[in-house]
């Protein structure tokens, strides 16, 4: 790994935020490292030069497990990722503004730059039925996560962040 890498960190309980981080994996081609939240490493951090947050909002909040990842992780890595680029794709059911909100205020303690437009794909499950049914992303998201990966490596292979 390098200061060239994405690390593109996910969790996923109904398969939406998994496809969509493995698309914006797939649009960054090599320099992309996909990794689950429960098994991201301080070094992983460290030796990346950009990341993409994708997770489920649950009850207003980012997942349980994403929001582990950055308990387990936040301390240690306080000071020593500065200036680094982020972006962040949240899979919700109504609105994702609670996720999206708890993601950037980490980001902004780290003091990461996102360079790319906050991502919030509204599944709109509202039933425990649809809640917790899995679901098939649109091919146009995929396609938009795919791209959000190619423009994130293009920007760490040119330097720009």
């Amino acid at each position: 790994m390098s200061e060239k890498t994405l690390l593109v960190v996910w969790h996923s309980r109904t398969g939406a935020s998994e496809a969509m981080a493995k698309a914006v994996a797939k649009g960054a081609g090599e320099a992309a490292l996909l990794l689950k939240a429960e098994g991201v490493r301080r070094e992983d951090f460290e030796s990346a030069g950009a990341y993409c947050f994708v997770c489920p909002e649950n009850l207003a909040s980012m997942s349980g497990m994403m929001k582990e990842m950055f308990d387990r992780l936040y301390y240690p890595l306080l000071g020593s990722i500065e200036g680094r680029a982020y972006a962040t794709i949240i899979a919700a059911g109504s609105d994702g503004e609670g996720a999206q909100r708890q993601i950037d205020r980490i980001a902004t303690g780290w003091r990461l730059r996102r360079v790319m437009d906050e991502m919030i794909v509204n599944f709109d499950a509202q039933t425990p039925a649809e809640i917790l049914a899995m679901k098939t992303v649109p091919q146009s998201i995929i396609d938009d996560c795919q791209d959000l990966g190619s423009g994130m490596a293009e920007g760490l292979r040119l330097g720009i962040f």
